[in-house]
């Protein structure tokens, strides 16, 4: 087992080895509740990409010529591997990113069916003959990518790389993952995982570092045949750029606004909890937030003097202690950037219901801590109604009718996610079809499953996780089509037969 507190650095997963960095520099990660050091990790950039790449190519062979039922076995393997070292992994997931305990705990819970889940999908895929003419028989196959490139966030450190690693890997892909270098400790751990369970040497390649060097090699590189991120939209759109260059395909998970619209047959204690847990989950850090609570007016007061009360009520504290329902942001760039987005809702106009101040205390004053935030007298052009604060920041708007609330969920230029919240069967269907969001909940928020494509519309992105569908976006076709008559043919023969092209 690889040690995170020791003097020595962790250091890049290459080939199968733990190694240092070849300029040799290395990254502190610290714990946001205070500060502590919780590790320190190798810093690779372009020259490490450059030898994680060849190793990955290197194993291609070996990892795609196994058959699926022999990728899956392995797969299966890993899965009871990660769930026996989950308490482990659970506590260094808190102190990287400093989400509660009891969140961390239900979530990472989860990671072993992705593996479970593709590894089935591995051995049970079928590919297809479609119809083609007498004669002749015609199938495809679905072959794997090559080598692949994962570019992971902080937020969610080993859920959105499970989501991109359990898929490539089924379909026979190799990689080089490139995680947060806020939260670069787990991934690591992973290769542990992968390698207990019989995974060959450079199928899985780990090099942490900073977008502008290490990612910006893993994403113009020639032998990359597919970049997988999940960020921001303004970094989806760059990295798309730069891997158009060498037609690179692209799948991106981006930025998200998402709206919990809550209609007026809805009870309004439920609502609250809908709300709270949509908003205020992983302090607000993730991009299916429900970041736009619009509530139907005539119940718009009283669940706004609900959700007030149960936010103030939250329980912030040391993540680790398993009473504590509100962690730290992850950094003091993220409390910078809430702080600053509730100046501009208070400049802009809205009213601040309760919250936008960090909470007081000595416990508090080495983190980065900050209170459940809740607006109230939001328009929707209002520039905290539109933009992505990644915070724990909420915004209530009114509506008056069902059209109103589809305009008002539609009115942003993001479309990850949204949640629908009603007792009436048909409308919850009809508001949800006419919603430009690629994940619409009714009556529910924030899950998520193996099987369950996963990814927006308009500026949330391109491409799915989850689901056969990813399965298959990490493979590309091949036709074959056999011409099973011995029948002689000539195209250039004067024999006035009339002859087949197409």
């Amino acid at each position: 087992m690889i040690s995170t507190a020791g003097a020595e650095p962790l250091g890049l997963y290459i080939g199968g080895q733990f190694t240092p960095a070849l300029s040799g520099r290395v990254l502190e990660v610290r714990n946001p509740k205070n500060g502590a050091l919780v590790g320190r990790v190798a810093e690779g950039d372009k020259a490490d990409i450059d030898r994680a790449v060849a190793a990955a190519e290197a194993a291609f062979p070996i990892w795609s010529g196994l058959s699926g039922a022999a990728r899956g076995d392995i797969m299966h393997k890993a899965a009871e591997i990660l769930a026996r070292r989950l308490p482990e992994i659970v506590g260094i997931e808190v102190d990287q990113i400093g989400r509660p305990r009891r969140e961390m705990t239900a979530q990472l819970a989860r990671l072993p069916e992705w593996y479970s889940y593709f590894g089935a999908l591995a051995r049970t895929h079928e590919d297809t003959v479609p119809p083609f003419g007498a004669g002749y028989l015609n199938y495809t196959r679905r072959v794997p990518l090559g080598v692949v490139g994962h570019v992971t966030p902080w937020n969610h450190p080993l859920l959105i790389l499970t989501k991109k690693v359990a898929p490539s890997m089924a379909a026979g892909n190799t990689m080089v993952v490139k995680p947060s270098e806020l939260a670069p400790i787990t991934p690591l751990l992973l290769a542990e995982v992968f390698k207990e369970a019989g995974v060959p040497d450079g199928v899985y390649n780990v090099v942490p570092g900073f977008g502008a060097t290490a990612g910006l090699a893993l994403t113009t590189h020639p032998a990359v045949r597919k970049i997988d991120l999940t960020g921001g939209t303004k970094t989806g759109q760059e990295v798309a750029a730069l891997a158009g260059r060498n037609l690179t395909r692209v799948a991106a998970e981006l930025g998200g606004k998402a709206s919990v619209i809550v209609f007026p047959d809805t009870d309004v204690d439920r609502a609250v909890s809908a709300a709270l847990f949509a908003s205020f989950i992983a302090t607000g850090q993730t991009c299916v937030q429900g970041a736009r609570l619009l509530v139907h007016r005539s119940i718009h007061d009283a669940v706004v003097t609900r959700l007030v009360a149960r936010a103030e009520a939250i329980r912030i504290g040391d993540p680790q202690d398993p009473a504590t329902q509100m962690g730290p942001l992850v950094s003091a760039r993220q409390r910078d950037l809430t702080e600053h987005y509730v100046r501009i809702g208070l400049e802009e106009g809205a009213t601040l219901a309760t919250g936008g101040a960090r909470p007081e205390g000595p416990a508090f004053d080495c983190g980065f801590f900050y209170r459940p935030t809740i607006f109230t007298d939001v328009t929707n052009t209002m520039r905290i109604a539109q933009e992505e604060i990644f915070g724990p920041v909420v915004c209530v708007l009114p509506f008056e009718t069902e059209e109103e609330a589809v305009a008002l969920a539609n009115g942003t230029e993001f479309g990850l996610a949204m949640s629908v919240w009603t007792r009436d069967l048909a409308r919850a269907h009809r508001v949800t079809h006419r919603l430009e969001a690629g994940i619409v909940w009714i009556n529910d928020h924030h899950r998520i499953d193996p099987a369950s494509p996963w990814g927006g519309f308009k500026m949330s992105g391109i491409g799915r996780e989850n689901g056969r569908v990813a399965y298959e976006e990490y493979t590309q076709i091949q036709n074959v089509i056999v011409n099973l008559t011995d029948a002689p043919f000539d195209w250039y023969a004067d024999d006035n037969v009339e002859k087949r092209y197409s």
